[in-house]
């Protein structure tokens, strides 16, 4: 019973100073915390407290990750995969894919003026590769093609 205290208070310990550097997801979280640990029982105990006192929010998390990847010049696609890859829920994911609906177009058109410049029209070379970076940034074709449009 106390070993199990102790190791819960050591989890607690470790979750604190890495969620006191930067938002982590549960499921990042609880893999950290896997790391080293000598009660792994302990660890879904210790997320769910974490949880209900505020200090680990997946929606904070998603939402910070957005605006990050956002500022990095990375589209929705891109975004969407990391976000999953984190363990989030489809549902999680797509109400906070949301709220960013509006600045894809404006944000691919920004990326691609950033590297290349403004846009005069002309050769296919050209705009096949912009086009190809654009879509490596995780832009959907519509977004790609509004990006030249204006």
């Amino acid at each position: 019973m106390e070993n199990e205290q102790r190791a819960h208070n050591a989890l607690m310990r470790k979750a604190i100073g890495l969620l006191a550097r930067r938002e982590h997801s549960a499921l990042e979280l609880r893999q950290k915390l896997a790391t080293g640990a000598d009660h792994l029982d302990a660890l879904d105990p210790v997320v769910e407290q974490l949880q209900a006192q505020g200090y680990q929010s997946d929606t904070r998390f998603a939402e910070m990750t957005v605006r990050s990847r956002m500022g990095r010049g990375q589209g929705p696609m891109r975004i969407r995969q990391a976000l999953q890859q984190h363990g989030l829920d489809d549902e999680l994911v797509s109400q906070v894919m949301q709220v960013a609906d509006d600045d894809w177009i404006a944000l691919a058109r920004e990326v691609r003026h950033k590297r290349f410049g403004p846009w005069h029209g002309g050769e296919y070379r050209e705009r096949a590769k912009q086009m190809r970076f654009l879509a490596g940034r995780g832009f959907t074709q519509s977004h790609i093609e509004a990006a030249f449009a204006g």
